[in-house]
Protein backbone atom coordinates (compact mmCIF):
# COMPACT_ATOMS: atom_id res chain seq x y z
CA UNK A 1 0.00 0.00 0.00
CA UNK A 2 1.20 3.50 -0.83
CA UNK A 3 -0.28 6.78 0.36
CA UNK A 4 0.34 10.44 -0.36
CA UNK A 5 -0.95 13.79 0.84
CA UNK A 6 -4.51 14.33 -0.38
CA UNK A 7 -4.49 17.14 -2.94
CA UNK A 8 -7.44 17.63 -5.27
CA UNK A 9 -8.63 20.15 -7.81
CA UNK A 10 -11.88 20.41 -9.75
CA UNK A 11 -12.12 22.63 -12.80
CA UNK A 12 -15.63 23.83 -13.64
CA UNK A 13 -16.08 24.45 -17.36
CA UNK A 14 -19.19 25.55 -19.24
CA UNK A 15 -19.40 24.25 -22.79
CA UNK A 16 -21.28 27.23 -24.28
CA UNK A 17 -18.99 29.60 -26.19
CA UNK A 18 -19.28 32.97 -24.41
CA UNK A 19 -22.96 33.99 -24.67
CA UNK A 20 -23.52 32.44 -28.10
CA UNK A 21 -25.64 29.47 -29.11
CA UNK A 22 -22.53 27.37 -29.95
CA UNK A 23 -22.21 24.42 -27.55
CA UNK A 24 -19.08 22.28 -27.49
CA UNK A 25 -19.31 18.56 -26.73
CA UNK A 26 -17.82 16.42 -23.99
CA UNK A 27 -16.07 14.45 -26.74
CA UNK A 28 -14.29 17.62 -27.94
CA UNK A 29 -13.16 18.21 -24.37
CA UNK A 30 -11.99 14.62 -23.96
CA UNK A 31 -9.94 14.93 -27.17
CA UNK A 32 -8.31 18.16 -25.94
CA UNK A 33 -7.53 16.61 -22.56
CA UNK A 34 -6.23 13.39 -24.12
CA UNK A 35 -3.75 15.45 -26.12
CA UNK A 36 -2.71 17.33 -22.97
CA UNK A 37 -2.17 14.23 -20.82
CA UNK A 38 -0.35 12.40 -23.63
CA UNK A 39 2.11 15.31 -23.90
CA UNK A 40 2.56 15.82 -20.16
CA UNK A 41 2.26 12.32 -18.69
CA UNK A 42 -0.72 13.11 -16.51
CA UNK A 43 -4.26 11.88 -15.74
CA UNK A 44 -7.60 13.64 -15.26
CA UNK A 45 -11.24 12.71 -14.98
CA UNK A 46 -14.11 14.26 -16.93
CA UNK A 47 -17.60 14.35 -15.46
CA UNK A 48 -20.48 15.85 -17.47
CA UNK A 49 -22.58 18.35 -15.52
CA UNK A 50 -25.21 21.03 -16.03
CA UNK A 51 -24.98 24.60 -14.83
CA UNK A 52 -28.31 26.13 -13.87
CA UNK A 53 -28.17 29.83 -13.12
CA UNK A 54 -30.43 32.88 -13.06
CA UNK A 55 -32.20 33.10 -16.45
CA UNK A 56 -30.25 30.26 -18.02
CA UNK A 57 -28.57 26.92 -18.09
CA UNK A 58 -25.87 25.17 -20.07
CA UNK A 59 -24.06 21.86 -20.27
CA UNK A 60 -20.59 21.67 -18.85
CA UNK A 61 -17.94 19.46 -17.33
CA UNK A 62 -15.99 19.02 -14.14
CA UNK A 63 -12.36 18.13 -14.77
CA UNK A 64 -10.91 16.31 -11.78
CA UNK A 65 -7.31 16.06 -10.63
CA UNK A 66 -5.97 14.08 -7.67
CA UNK A 67 -2.57 13.41 -6.17
CA UNK A 68 -2.28 9.86 -7.52
CA UNK A 69 -0.01 7.75 -5.25
CA UNK A 70 1.65 5.95 -8.17
CA UNK A 71 2.89 9.28 -9.60
CA UNK A 72 2.78 11.72 -6.66
CA UNK A 73 2.90 15.49 -7.14
CA UNK A 74 3.51 18.35 -4.77
CA UNK A 75 0.67 20.75 -4.04
CA UNK A 76 2.34 23.36 -6.26
CA UNK A 77 2.79 20.90 -9.14
CA UNK A 78 -0.85 19.82 -9.02
CA UNK A 79 -2.07 23.43 -8.83
CA UNK A 80 0.17 24.34 -11.77
CA UNK A 81 -1.35 21.53 -13.85
CA UNK A 82 -4.88 22.55 -12.87
CA UNK A 83 -4.23 26.15 -13.88
CA UNK A 84 -2.62 25.10 -17.19
CA UNK A 85 -5.66 22.97 -18.03
CA UNK A 86 -8.09 25.71 -16.96
CA UNK A 87 -6.35 28.33 -19.10
CA UNK A 88 -6.20 25.93 -22.07
CA UNK A 89 -9.94 25.21 -21.80
CA UNK A 90 -10.84 28.87 -21.25
CA UNK A 91 -9.06 29.82 -24.46
CA UNK A 92 -10.15 26.83 -26.54
CA UNK A 93 -13.83 27.08 -25.62
CA UNK A 94 -13.91 30.91 -25.49
CA UNK A 95 -15.11 31.13 -21.89
CA UNK A 96 -15.52 34.42 -20.05
CA UNK A 97 -14.74 32.72 -16.75
CA UNK A 98 -13.53 29.38 -15.47
CA UNK A 99 -13.26 28.22 -11.84
CA UNK A 100 -10.94 25.85 -10.02
CA UNK A 101 -12.01 24.45 -6.67
CA UNK A 102 -9.18 23.39 -4.37
CA UNK A 103 -9.63 21.96 -0.89
CA UNK A 104 -8.92 25.31 0.75
CA UNK A 105 -10.15 27.90 -1.79
CA UNK A 106 -11.82 28.47 -5.13
CA UNK A 107 -10.26 30.70 -7.79
CA UNK A 108 -11.72 32.11 -10.99
CA UNK A 109 -9.94 33.22 -14.15
CA UNK A 110 -11.65 36.05 -16.04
Amino acid sequence: MKSVETITAKIYLGLREKYSKKIHTIEELKDLLQDYVDKTGFCVTVTPTNFIYTDGREPGAIIGLINYPRFPKTKNELKQRAEEIAKLCKQKYKQNRISIEYQDKTIMFE
